[in-house]
């Protein structure tokens, strides 16, 4: 009993010391916080030895040096979207010695997306993109704070993510996300770096900065969805991305430095030009803007798939623009190609496409030129014969036919069209496993 009467005094003691502690040091951070790997302290007002020698270059900056240094030790960054922008935006921010860096992203990596997406390495194919750029981050830099968020970004969860930040990267490839990242900046006034990049080309923007527009004052109604494309649509060549991503990074670092003039503008970069990049004044903020205006409309975040007509998802989009009757599955089209049954193959894809792969005996004539050869290849066969139009996703096929149906309307003539469902991406899901997919 005297055993427990002892250790009760010596934790009353334990407490009053801890108390004095708090009074001279101030609040002590939780036991969770300290055992947390690479926990730095964001109030830092000092550098470390090991901070001196592994940010030493950008230390005797001008622009930046000491002072600099200890802003980005104690700033927050959020990166939405760890693919082609968000890859070389988080490793740049990482190594630069940015405290604190959230990763959005709810995908998993994809073999497809390693020539682009630099942060990842081969081994994580399949696993959280977000989890594998932390494990690269740390590995580069165990000094800072990496949080991840899996969960789908949409407006249920933004708010909540992007109020612990200081400045936001949007490092996405969707119309729906890049409304709900403005509005929520916009609601929580914090600064917007946007990126993307699309073929040869890329675009950054800066948003809601120093009393510069919002997304919406450029943008106040989304585009029609079928008129978006996408990288896995229309493709992106790596360095491309790259070199917009890192200019993301660089405008964060500018930002927390707070040391640089700034002039609200569009930057447009194009490899296949002599000149790579083209800079242009943005237009001034809206005063009649839904979100950022003298009286604003949007006060909340809203439905943004309605909105925009089209999902949070950086994958191709599947339009229906067909009836069941005008459609066929992959298995189905293969039991009429195995029975020998007389019919036309159109594959539409782009030749670039055609070239890397084809099924037999299949005809190339792209979308884009469909209409002007629609004479040619309606007259070369008998109307008996039917037509099989097929694309890489079913999307393009869709058009085709629907195209082709019009033109048969209007010639008063008939014959069997239809659309090969899902196509070449569900024809090696369903009939040939080995077809390469891309």
């Amino acid at each position: 009993m005297s055993e427990i009467n002892n250790l009760k005094q010596e934790i009353l003691e334990l407490k009053q010391k801890l108390q004095e502690y708090k009074k001279i040091y101030g609040k002590l951070p939780e036991a969770s916080q300290l055992l947390e790997r690479g926990q730095p302290n964001l109030n830092s007002q000092i550098l470390t030895n090991d901070e001196i020698k592994r940010y030493g270059r950008q230390l005797i900056l001008p622009d930046l040096r000491y002072s600099g240094q200890l802003k980005l030790k104690n700033a927050k960054v959020l990166v939405v979207g760890a693919g082609g922008l968000g890859s070389p935006a988080l490793l740049y921010l990482s190594t630069a010695g940015v405290g604190r860096l959230g990763v959005v992203d709810h995908d998993t990596l994809d073999l497809s997306n390693l020539p682009r997406q630099v942060i990842h390495p081969t081994r994580n194919v399949d696993k959280s993109k977000a989890e594998s750029a932390k494990q690269t981050i740390l590995s580069l830099n165990p000094n800072i704070i990496v949080d991840t968020y899996t969960e789908l970004f949409d407006s249920s969860s933004a708010l909540k993510i992007v109020e612990k930040y200081d400045i936001v990267l949007d490092c996405t490839d969707n119309v729906a996300t890049r409304y709900l990242i403005n509005d929520c900046c916009v609601l929580l006034n914090k600064p917007l770096i946007s990126g993307s990049a699309l073929k040869l080309h890329g675009q950054l923007t800066i948003y809601n900065y120093k009393g510069g527009p919002c997304y919406r004052c450029l943008y106040p109604k989304p585009p029609p969805p079928e008129t978006v494309t996408n990288c896995s649509d229309g493709g992106v060549l790596g360095p491309v991305t790259g070199i917009i991503g890192c200019f993301q990074a660089l405008e964060a670092i500018k930002m927390i430095i707070d040391n640089f003039e700034y002039n609200p503008s569009l930057v447009i970069f194009s490899a296949d030009r002599s000149q790579y990049f083209t800079q242009v004044k943005l237009r001034s903020k809206k005063l009649n803007c839904a979100v950022c205006g003298t009286k604003p409309t949007i006060t909340e975040l809203i439905d943004y798939v309605q909105f925009c007509s089209s999902g949070p998802m950086d994958k191709s989009l599947n339009l229906k623009v067909l009836g069941k009757e005008d459609r066929i599955s992959c298995l189905e089209y293969n039991k009429i190609q195995q029975s020998k049954e007389d019919h036309i193959l159109i594959d539409v894809r782009e030749d670039v496409q055609f070239e890397i792969c084809q099924l037999p005996n299949s005809i190339n004539i792209p979308l884009n030129k469909l209409e002007k050869e629609l004479d040619t290849i309606h007259s070369k066969y008998d109307t008996k014969t039917p037509f099989y139009f097929l694309c890489r996703l079913g999307n393009d096929s869709q058009l085709a036919v629907a195209i082709y149906k019009r033109y048969l309307n209007e010639k008063g003539e008939d014959r069997v069209i239809k659309d090969i469902q899902g196509g070449l991406l569900s024809w090696t899901n369903e009939v040939d496993k080995d077809f390469p997919i891309y």
